[in-house]
């Protein structure tokens, strides 16, 4: 056996580390984390000064198994997780787990993997850190004393199955907040005033193209003042030229590359996650969870050479960025190529894009500022005071914009022009083209995305570069949010023009309020931070939860002891649990829409037991009607008219086959019900408009599909089938599903080889799988 054993996280990692090592080493993988708190309780004592109680997962203990086999006959065990919080709380996990003894471990980091930073790493050796390791623990017990005891409360107060988090639920509120404002905004119109003129210099013909700083706030004033410019002289009156630069962007953090792939490639947060997790085990990156700027001094090295070798040394100036994160503790170098001389590296597509994105950022944070030159001309009017105002860049040097320009998330309407101005002189007169004075509209507040979400969060000390993506993927799952495109709508708007002598008004419309890949609130995300709101404010508040992540900082660094900082939270916390539990009343977010007109009683949006709803009568009346709410409509929004139409449904289409044929909608989506068998209707079809013989093609566009589905059914027993699914033939009995083995022909398979293979005692089961929801 090796002299030495290199446990790491993942196997990926495990082969490129084992490749720098010699034949005294072997390497393996751990999967993460070797132990949690259980699933089943609370795992905490909490009178035991909130001692936690670990297990190892069922699907962990054989790998457990074989690392303890190693580790007893290795001479030294080097304990090689990642260099976060999270690395050191699993490398303390191993030695607790495996019953290490003290003297033959090491513990060694890293922040890239590659032969020098990992031989490095061996040569300097140190104990497990306890004060990081006592951090994540504060963070995993809080977070698990919050989520246990606010989840019943929720099931108790809201709905079932629901749950609750520290992180999570102060991310809900940002997106519900914003939501509440973009719903409650009122859009104001105004008239942008926009002057084209031809210019003639030097034989040759140039436009220009003018802006008035002032808006109108109706017709008549745009009119007027267009009315105003007949006849009139344009002449310009000023021309200023100065200088200007524009400094690069800091190398990337964790949230700042997750924003700009976000931006510049499409990419999620979590997916982004995923692609430099890759991308950092082969070697290619450091370390991806960082909330630090820092280069190190072989890196600015590395970008020195490549800057002068492919770009020449004037773009070349070496700097160093300020860390905003007081402390950043997760790593100790910005997110950068291990090997700048490498222009390309991944497995894959996504893996070369994401690497692209980081090398050129990397390499313009060290380049020259990009040198501009702003020209700004002033145009006075004849015939008012008015002056309009053209404003032209060039860029005289471009430094590091050769390389990279950071993206934003704000939509600005750019009133500059591209380039260089036209040649043109003061007291020059200019030829008028035309004026338009377009109506515009104020904006309300943007909605989230998830790359904007994690700059928030940032912004406002929420959550740590290893937090992002999971809290992100959480509020998801958990149904609180959606991520979704939103299609526009018409609206209608004015334009005047002036051209020649003549004041013309034409009405034009736009698509506006598209939405893409935005984060929306749902219902039940609403209600429950309402809830939150009201009986945990200081659960939600963000300088509570800001001072949270400073505590584990503190701890991180030793200045404080973890179980006082939790018995400081816990005992007032505790406290509003009970007394909600005890005196709060049911959440369910009801709104008054209005009265039904038939038979004069309210009509309520509301949370139900699946879901929101619209209810006719008041709770306590025996004969109430509902109605699901349809996608595009919330229970803050939807009015009187649209909840009407909801009761329209169910509704009979006639009968076929002598049998009722009902359309309506349910927790799945809409439907036609026919023989009590549900046919879902394909998406993009209002079931109020479904006719009858919709409804019968859909009915035998399902029949025809499960008759080609079905291979063999048998007389012996109805629930019995084999099938053709997606990947290939298999046997159905009841909601279990079984694979048939490669060596059985489908097609003639007998009643007892189908129950012999159902039969199958539970160690051969691998060919068993549950059936999916379709």
């Amino acid at each position: 056996m090796a002299k030495n054993l290199v446990i790491v996280e993942s196997p990926a990692k495990a082969k490129t580390i084992e490749g720098f090592l010699g034949k005294d080493y072997i390497v393996k993988s751990c999967y993460g984390h070797v132990r949690d708190l259980s699933k089943s309780d609370i795992s905490i004592d909490i009178a035991n000064k909130f001692k936690p109680h670990y297990e190892v997962p069922a699907d962990k203990k054989q790998i457990i198994s074989e690392l303890k086999k190693l580790s007893k006959s290795a001479e030294v065990v080097w304990l090689a997780s990642d260099e976060d919080r999270e690395g050191e709380a699993i490398s303390w996990h191993l030695f607790e787990t495996l019953e290490l003894d003290e003297s033959k471990i090491r513990r060694i980091v890293f922040h890239e993997i590659t032969k020098p930073a990992i031989l490095k790493a061996i040569d300097n050796p140190r104990k497990i850190d306890n004060n990081l390791v006592d951090a994540q623990q504060a963070r995993r017990v809080l977070d698990r004393l919050v989520g246990y005891e606010l989840s019943p409360v929720l099931w108790k107060k809201v709905k079932p199955s629901l749950s609750a988090g520290r992180v999570q639920s102060v991310a809900v509120r940002l997106l519900v907040e914003r939501e509440r404002d973009v719903l409650s905004f009122v859009s104001e119109s105004s008239f942008r005033v926009v002057a084209q003129f031809d210019i003639n210099a030097n034989g040759k013909k140039y436009s220009l193209k003018a802006i008035l700083p002032q808006r109108f706030k109706s017709e008549a004033e745009a009119e007027k003042f267009l009315k105003e410019c007949i006849g009139a002289d344009f002449t310009i009156n000023s021309i200023d030229k100065r200088p200007s630069k524009r400094n690069p962007a800091a190398p990337f953090t964790t949230s700042t590359l997750q924003q700009e792939a976000a931006r510049k490639l499409g990419y999620s947060v979590s997916q982004t996650m995923v692609i430099a997790q890759r991308l950092y085990e082969a070697g290619k990156i450091t370390y991806m969870r960082t909330d630090s700027v820092n280069l190190s001094d072989t890196a600015l090295d590395q970008a020195k050479a490549q800057i002068d070798k492919l770009y020449g040394n004037k773009y070349l100036k070496i700097r160093k960025y300020p860390n905003k994160s007081k402390g950043a503790q997760e790593a100790h170098e910005a997110i950068r190529p291990t090997y700048l001389e490498n222009l390309e590296a991944g497995a894959d597509n996504q893996e070369k894009r994401l690497y692209d994105l980081i090398w050129k950022r990397t390499i313009a944070s060290q380049m020259s500022e990009a040198e501009l030159e702003k020209t700004s001309v002033k145009i006075n009017v004849s015939t008012n005071n008015a002056v309009f105002e053209a404003e032209g860049e060039v860029i005289i040097f471009d430094g590091f914009l050769k390389v990279y320009s950071e993206s934003s998330d704000d939509v600005v309407e750019d009133d500059k022009v591209e380039g260089m101005l036209p040649p043109m002189k003061v007291g020059e007169k200019l030829k008028l083209v035309d004026i338009n004075a377009t109506q515009k509209f104020s904006n309300s507040p943007a909605r989230y995305t998830e790359a904007s979400l994690v700059k928030k969060l940032e912004e406002l000390g929420i959550g740590r570069p290893s937090t992002y993506a999971p809290t992100i993927s959480t509020i998801q799952k958990r149904n609180y949010v959606v991520k979704e495109d939103r299609e526009g709508k018409e609206r209608a708007y004015v334009v005047f023009t002036l051209k020649g002598s003549d004041v013309s008004k034409s009405n034009k419309t736009e698509i506006t309020g598209t939405e893409k890949a935005k984060l929306f609130p749902t219902d039940i995300g609403m209600v429950v931070n309402d809830f939150l709101l009201e009986h945990f404010s200081n659960i939600l508040d963000f300088n509570f939860t800001a001072k949270v992540e400073k505590e584990f900082d503190e701890i991180a660094e030793g200045l404080k002891e973890w179980t006082s900082m939790l018995e400081e939270f816990y005992g007032p916390f505790h406290k509003d649990v009970e007394k909600t539990q005890d005196e709060a009343k049911r959440a369910t977010g009801e709104r008054l829409i209005g009265v039904d007109p038939v038979s004069g009683k309210n009509i309520y949006a509301r949370i139900g037991r699946y879901g929101p709803l619209v209810q006719i009568g008041e709770s306590e009346d025996e004969e109430k009607k509902f109605a699901n709410l349809r996608k595009g409509y919330t229970i803050e929004s939807i009015n009187l008219e649209d909840a009407l139409e909801l009761f329209k449904l169910p509704k009979s289409l006639g009968d076929y086959e002598e049998k009722e044929m009902v359309v309506g909608v349910g927790r799945f989506g809409p439907y036609v019900r026919h023989n009590s068998k549900f046919y879902s209707i394909p998406k993009g079809n209002d079931p109020l408009d479904f006719t009858t013989d919709e409804a019968i093609d859909l009915i035998e566009a399902k029949r025809k599909a499960e008759r080609e589905k079905l291979i063999k059914s048998f007389k012996e027993n109805e629930e019995l089938q084999v099938l053709n699914g997606r990947f290939g033939p298999y046997i159905s009995l009841g909601k279990e599903n079984f694979k048939i083995p490669k060596d059985k022909e489908p097609n003639s398979l007998t009643y007892e080889e189908c129950m012999e293979i159902v039969k199958a005692p539970k160690s051969e089961k691998s060919t068993r799988f549950k059936r999916k929801k379709s």
